[in-house]
């Protein structure tokens, strides 16, 4: 079951589609449920949501203003809607997350497909604890809960789950010859990448220092696909992150480019028998 989060991000993205047919603003849309322009806007990001009455009466508002044949189905909208707004979902441990990164965790949870490109450090869901527990030590946190870092692991099941996405990394070389801890972690990281490497749904490449492409990522990103329910179309996210702030973008000029930089990216990494050549090289260098 999609978390709460996709679920109010799928139906808020309905609901604009819906509106979209209509030919309605957002403050004409606003007024048949006595809503402002700002309340209806967050609700078509997903950010907040919508009681089932409230939602019922404005479905069958866009209903009868529709400028096509295609019928509307109320009642899927109410069904999308059941769940969105269950809370508790970052109790515990999983309060550790901070707030901006929270939806990005819930994007792992429900995406079918993940492409992540990554510049000085081992991704997330790829980091063994000695490596997590290393890089908050080098960032001086060496304070940080048990429960921080219990949620930075618990995103590694991500891989392994029933339904584990398809998950394409390239990695920066730089990820690799920074050493985080000691050399025995990196040995310890890189033998961890080899071993989930070799997972159907996993693929891995490594974009060298001399690949023109890097110089057009500087930063790490990462494009999310969540399949809809029912009818509706897939939601794609690109995720990008700062030393204190992350950022999503949906637009599709935003998708179009990142798709493009992705492909530019792709096709300049090692593929993934020459990137497995290079990690059991660079995992037998740190042993030096």
């Amino acid at each position: 079951m999609p978390t709460p989060t996709v679920r109010r991000l799928q139906l808020g993205n309905e609901l604009r589609h819906l509106r979209e047919r209509t030919g309605l603003t957002l403050e004409e849309a606003g007024k048949a449920i006595e809503r402002s322009q700002a309340v209806m806007s967050r609700l078509e990001h997903g950010v907040t949501g919508l009681r089932q009455r409230d939602l019922r009466a404005l479905v069958e508002f866009y209903q009868e203003r529709v400028i096509d044949n295609d019928a509307v189905d109320v009642e899927w909208y109410l069904s999308l809607n059941k769940g969105a707004d269950q809370r508790g979902h970052w109790s515990g441990y999983r309060a550790a997350y901070a707030k901006y990164f929270r939806m990005a965790v819930d994007l792992e949870a429900d995406a079918s497909t993940i492409n992540w490109y990554e510049v000085e450090i081992v991704p997330g869901l790829l980091q063994t604890e000695e490596y997590v527990r290393a890089l908050f030590t080098e960032a001086g946190t060496q304070s940080a809960s048990e429960s921080l870092i219990q949620a930075r692991l618990e995103r590694r099941t991500v891989l392994v789950s029933h339904q584990a996405p398809c998950v394409t990394f390239v990695l920066s070389e730089s990820c690799i010859k920074r050493v985080q801890g000691s050399p025995a972690v990196m040995q310890g990281q890189i033998r961890y990448l080899l071993d989930i490497s070799e997972q159907e749904n996993v693929r891995m490449h490594i974009l060298p220092f001399r690949s023109r492409a890097a110089g057009n990522a500087r930063y790490q990103f990462t494009h999310y696909v969540i399949p809809a329910a029912g009818k509706a179309s897939p939601l794609e996210f690109v995720y990008t992150e700062s030393y204190r702030a992350g950022e999503y973008f949906d637009d599709p000029d935003s998708i179009s480019s990142y798709k493009q930089l992705w492909g530019r990216l792709l096709g300049s990494a090692l593929d993934t028998v020459d990137t497995r050549n290079y990690l059991i090289h660079a995992q037998s260098s740190y042993s030096e």
